[in-house]
């Protein structure tokens, strides 16, 4: 590795965020995967609203930029559905190019069929509230440093992209 990063990935629920970190995994030494849902679990439970989502990116990155302070490459894997929580995450991790977002674009329609755990149709059962995508919802990104688009492309391709742009950029 060249130097630490952090890929701050976002895109609807299972879009292929975490499927492309744990491809990306094996081909980067000591890369930490700070995984939104997991995280969720200790650092903000259960508060969805737009406040709970704010707060809980901050944190993320926060602890995404202490990884970085560290030596420790990381990528966030989080839905981040508002333009301006990822804002507030390239301003609090401060690095300048060491810090890029990735868009992983897909349609809704291809993210509700692969989504195995029944969330998105728990959602429009009523089930779920405030379920991104669905009655909450995510501004895709206007100027990401890099969109893989796992619609489209196959996930091992989209990873074989993020390693391509993060070598162009002096990390890997």
């Amino acid at each position: 590795m060249a130097r630490p990063f952090v890929l701050w990935m976002t895109g609807l629920p299972c879009s292929g965020k975490t499927t492309i970190v744990k491809d990306l995994q094996r081909d980067i030494p000591n890369l930490a995967m700070l995984d939104g849902d997991e995280l969720r679990e200790w650092l903000s439970p259960k508060d969805f609203s737009k406040e709970g989502r704010d707060e809980h990116n901050k944190k993320v990155a926060h602890l995404a930029k202490l990884l970085l302070r560290h030596g420790i490459p990381s990528v966030v894997s989080l839905v981040s559905p508002y333009a301006e929580n990822r804002e507030n995450a390239r301003s609090i991790v401060d690095s300048g190019d060491q810090f890029a977002e990735c868009y992983v674009k897909c349609s809704l329609a291809k993210c509700e069929e692969r989504d195995v755990k029944g969330m998105y149709a728990k959602a429009r059962r009523g089930e779920i509230k405030g379920f991104t995508g669905i009655d909450d919802p995510y501004e895709a990104p206007e100027n990401a440093d890099l969109i893989v688009d796992t619609e489209d492309e196959p996930l091992a391709d989209s990873a074989q992209k993020v390693k391509s742009f993060l070598r162009s950029r002096g990390l890997i």
